[in-house]
């Protein structure tokens, strides 16, 4: 009975075999670092993904875009639900972590809908490519357009959409013109709030961003 219980005295465990234990498995391998440069995305609740599955976030769709043309960069969602430009910069050290070859900065979104002075928000985009460019001088770095709510009238929506054009062109960025082009106003786009994408609205979303960093990861 103990014979068929634990089996031959050379099966059993700790039993000599050869100089080394039978039941004693080779050392795993740690895995390889992951030396790809980061592609970050610094963000608000349309980064973030609010209301939808991480993998139908725009960062997502490119990440698998990315993956699929072999372009060798690794994708960070870094958005954040709420956060206003001024959040952004004091979050973003947080963020600068390894190689980051490239920022895309898309804040201001929360500033708009509060109806935040224009200038501030202003400032604080340069704050972040200021951070930006003094944690590594050859990260790329990509400035996202963003329009206010027209209820908030004229002047003040035309200030607001000037300042990210106005800071690409001074800090000689590429410029995504408006992030939801396509999908804003669209009602089969947006989720039920009327602000954030559906699914489909963020694959169009995807696309914005893409025809302006695309060719950019191309030549990493």
């Amino acid at each position: 009975m103990l014979v068929a219980a634990c089996g031959k005295p050379d099966q059993r465990a700790g039993a000599s075999t050869g100089g080394r234990r039978a039941d004693t498995l080779p050392p795993a391998r740690a895995a390889a670092p992951d030396d790809r440069p980061v592609l970050l995305f610094l963000g608000t609740s349309l980064t973030a993904g609010l209301g939808l599955s991480v993998d139908s976030a725009y960062p997502a769709v490119i990440a698998r875009r990315v993956d699929s043309l072999g372009l060798g960069w690794r994708v960070v969602n870094g958005g954040l639900s709420g956060e206003t430009s001024a959040g952004a910069v004091r979050r973003l050290p947080w963020l600068l972590q390894g190689k980051i070859g490239m920022l895309v900065i898309e804040t201001g979104a929360n500033d708009g809908l509060r109806g935040l002075d224009p200038d501030s928000t202003r400032a604080n985009i340069e704050s972040i490519i200021r951070q930006a460019r003094s944690y590594d001088s050859a990260m790329k770095i990509v400035v996202v357009g963003m329009e206010a709510p027209p209820n908030l009238g004229v002047p003040y929506t035309s200030r607001f959409r000037a300042v990210f054009p106005d800071v690409a062109r001074r800090e000689h960025l590429p410029l995504i013109p408006f992030l939801l082009a396509g999908v804003a106003g669209i009602d089969s786009l947006n989720q039920a709030d009327g602000i954030h994408p559906t699914a489909a609205g963020d694959r169009i979303v995807a696309r914005n961003v893409w025809r302006v960093i695309g060719p950019l990861l191309a030549r990493r």
